[in-house]
């Protein structure tokens, strides 16, 4: 299965009080003679008692300080803060939805958990995720997912305090009751609650993978949701997260997609998409629709290869001087897990930040740098400061010479000598002509130990840092459930050392993934992670970039509609080594499709 569905699916939203829009504040750009603001590092230091850092901040909310307070306060999802805090079974005990306040954005204090006691309303079991909190009319009002209710499904909740760290008195009814998606029958997963203020009304998003996301209008007390103003904004199978941004007249969609809680194989990203409406449709840089079975989604933030992955589950922020900021959580690749017994599986998220900066009309992080593990200027986090930081933006990596031996336009009736095969298929299922290969897709895989019978089309990958890239064509249709036809690329080492690349059929939907698989994960740990990058076309160009991050073999994923306009994916860091091949792939699943490859060009990287 290759979109890992979380055990724990939470969101990352913030809402920015008095207009719940995240939007620059009025006249926040900092004076001339305003003072310079200090700098920081990821994770962010959130400090609790007796000395101690919070191991975990996941779906990070910040709200900005209000009623004239000069702190901020940071809300992280339920879990669990360090490895050495267990109970009487010796389990680790989980916080529901801590709370930490800050000054400067860099240096949190740990301010309570927001819940105690969990509501009475919800299953003992449950968990309190997401919280998003809004100012309205001299009153905090929090959101939350309510994993799982006594009524049965997920839900909204809603709590209310006359301070930002409570004490918070829960409404003790949904917001949004459990619902069943009918494509299914299953309970939708009402999820990752937004709330926004726009056209003189608040408005509700809310959901996930299972059913899709979802928006309403508020009640004017914010208790209830009018059910019957329900619209669909993004297709089931895709998002989660969702978090929203009003800048220029669009508002901006954000969304994290696939799994935010693999170890060091979280894939886990941001992705874009706006309106002009808060209600839809929004619309990715390439114009495909986050509703349609092609799902749109331009990326914003992915792992870069540097110890950051799975980025995800994002707010964001205007300083005092009028710099955006993204807050999230990530995965430390090197130290993934909490430490301890069962605790070797349990995924730690700490929250990072980074800046937000936007190039013609779409935000980037740190001028497409993607996540920092560095010294950083810090945010003008009070009125009367300036941050240091000041955008500079990077290009994305290209093709320089061709290498003509080990390019294909599959022109003639055979395939050239320069393929070889692992494990050929019956000739029958394969061909060439009319400038292009064609593949059947097998019914295997390459995952052992469950499955590595699929063959593999491998040709020599060229010493040092290239580009490999295909044109390919999966007859999967469209909204149908083909689990999980693909086509596409690989850099292969073996049967569980390789990256790949595909147009791939995801449930109802249609992605391109990029996996990687390792033969060397612990019992019980996972041996493969996926991330997904820009839209599937009638055709759809794959490009792989192998480059070298601080001394590590990096594989950064790109996909394109039309060959120029290259949308940039996640990158994978794997010791493939020397022996390494590249090549093509079509498999994943039973049925008569067919993968179509127009070319492979390999390049040299240019510089």
């Amino acid at each position: 299965m290759r979109l890992k569905i979380p055990v724990v699916l939470t969101a990352a939203v913030l809402a920015v009080p008095l207009l719940g829009v995240a939007a620059a504040p009025a006249a926040s750009a900092a004076p001339a003679h305003a003072r310079t603001a200090g700098t920081y590092s990821n994770p962010l230091d959130l400090q609790l008692p007796h000395g101690q850092t919070a191991a975990s901040c996941a779906d990070p909310f910040v709200l900005r300080p209000t009623a004239g307070d000069h702190r901020w306060t940071l809300y992280c999802t339920a879990d669990a803060l360090t490895s050495s805090e267990t109970d009487s079974t010796g389990a680790l005990v989980i916080h529901q939805v801590p709370q930490y306040r800050s000054t400067d954005l860099v240096h949190w204090i740990y301010a309570g958990d927001a819940f105690p006691t969990k509501p009475s309303w919800l299953k003992s079991d449950a968990g309190v995720w997401a919280p998003d909190v809004v100012y309205r009319n001299g009153q905090y009002r929090m959101y939350y997912t309510a994993s799982d209710t006594k009524a049965g499904g997920s839900a909204i909740g809603l709590a209310t305090s006359s301070s930002p760290t409570g004490p918070w008195t829960d409404t003790g009814t949904p917001v949004v009751p459990p619902g069943v998606n009918p494509d299914n029958g299953q309970g939708r997963w009402e999820f990752d609650p937004e709330v926004i203020s726009a056209k003189g009304h608040d408005y509700l998003y809310f959901g996930s993978y299972n059913g899709g996301i979802f928006v309403r209008q508020l009640s004017a007390d914010g208790r209830t949701s009018i059910a019957s103003t329900e619209k669909r904004i993004a297709i089931d199978n895709r998002y989660e997260g969702t978090y929203i941004v009003k800048r220029d007249g669009w508002y901006y969609f954000f969304g994290s997609a696939t799994n935010c809680c693999n170890g060091s194989l979280t894939g886990y990203s941001v992705f874009t998409a706006r309106s002009r409406s808060p209600l839809g449709p929004f619309v990715d840089k390439d114009g495909v629709a986050i509703t349609a079975s092609r799902v749109g989604g331009t990326p914003v933030l992915g792992q870069n290869g540097n110890r950051w992955v799975g980025t995800g589950h994002n707010a964001v922020i205007t300083d005092y001087s009028g710099q955006d900021w993204i807050v999230y959580h990530a995965v430390d690749r090197t130290d993934p897990y909490y430490s301890g017994g069962t605790n070797a599986t349990y995924t730690k998220r700490p929250a990072l930040m980074d800046p937000l900066d936007w190039r013609g009309g779409w935000p980037v992080v740190r001028g497409d740098r993607g996540p920092s593990d560095g010294t950083m200027p810090a945010p003008a986090a009070q009125p009367g400061e300036r941050t240091a930081y000041r955008p500079s933006f990077v290009p994305q990596a290209k093709p320089g010479k061709p290498i003509a031996a080990l390019s294909d336009t599959f022109n003639g009736s055979s395939l050239s000598s320069r393929w070889s095969w692992v494990r050929q298929p019956d000739p029958s299922t394969y061909s060439v002509s009319g400038g292009a290969f064609s593949w059947k897709v097998q019914n295997a895989d390459l995952q052992p130990p469950d499955n590595s019978q699929a063959s593999v089309l491998t040709e020599p990958a060229p010493q040092g840092d290239y580009v490999v890239e295909t044109k390919v064509s999966v007859n999967t249709g469209l909204n149908d459930v083909h689990n999980y036809v693909q086509g596409g690329l690989i850099v292969y080492r073996s049967d569980g050392d390789y990256v790949r690349l595909t147009s791939n059929s995801i449930w109802n939907t249609r992605q391109t993934e990029f996996g990687k698989h390792i033969s060397t994960a612990a019992p019980g740990q996972p041996s493969y992670g996926n991330g997904v990058v820009g839209p599937v076309g009638d055709w759809t160009y794959l490009r792989i970039v192998k480059h070298t991050v601080s001394g590590q073999e990096a594989y950064t994923a790109y996909t394109s509609l039309d060959g120029h306009h290259w949308d940039k994916g996640i990158t994978w860091t794997a010791a493939l080594g020397s022996t390494a091949r590249i090549g093509l792939i079509s498999l994943g699943g039973p049925g008569d499709f067919t993968s179509m490859f127009q070319y492979v060009k390999v390049s040299r990287l240019a510089r």
